[in-house]
């Protein structure tokens, strides 16, 4: 009996160990499985950021090359634009300015002068304003003098070849004064301004 039962404690330590074997080899299964996943999973992040990679190259180098398209779509296109240019203006003759400003005055009476002034040469313009008998044509030929030696002195132009090409005459401000009248009254004066302004240009041959 005692050989029996010593057979089966031996059996039964025999299949214990057996079975401690069978859950370790199980369990280091397991361990290589999930590493092996792991692996995978790691190569396949990889590739697909590669695969990105590549895919944002190609898409900026379509923006580039679309770019490139235009600017020589641009390129081309200019030349076709300059060749249609009409030929270049000629320059502008030069034209000399003078002022007089607080003139004593009347605008409406100054007019009259600059009207028969306008568009004159300025030879014709001297002689006419030297003989007038208006008031307003002394202040306008001292103006017009003044544009002349403008043209000469700041532009190396001939002040005699010169051309009265517009005279504007502007209202400045009014004096106001008062004269005593009968009976205590007072009537009121206004002694108006002038501002005159000139232009001259060149004489075209």
């Amino acid at each position: 009996m005692a050989d029996e039962q010593k057979k089966t404690t031996k059996k039964a330590e025999a299949a214990k160990a057996s079975g401690e074997k069978s859950e370790a080899k199980k369990a280091a299964k397991k361990d290589d499985a999930k590493a092996s996943k792991s692996e995978s999973k790691k190569p396949a992040a990889k590739k697909e950021s590669k695969a990105k990679k590549p895919a944002a190259k190609k898409d900026s180098k379509k923006a580039d090359g679309k770019a490139k398209g235009k600017k020589e779509a641009k390129g081309k296109k200019e030349p076709a634009k300059k060749a249609k240019k009409a030929p270049a203006k000629p320059a502008a003759p030069p034209v000399v300015k003078a002022k007089a400003r607080y003139v004593r005055i009347a605008p409406r009476k100054a007019r009259l002068i600059a009207d028969q002034v306008r568009g004159m040469d300025i030879e014709s313009a001297r002689a006419l304003l030297q003989f007038s008998p208006r008031g307003a044509a002394h202040p306008i030929h001292k103006l017009i003098n003044s544009a002349a030696a403008n043209a000469e002195n700041n532009h190396d132009l001939v002040g005699d070849e010169m051309r009265v090409s517009s005279i504007t005459v502007d209202e400045g401000p009014t004096l106001r004064r008062f004269r005593p009248r009968a009976m205590g009254r007072a009537t009121p004066i206004n002694k108006r301004t002038s501002h005159i302004a000139v232009a001259l240009t060149p004489v075209e041959d």
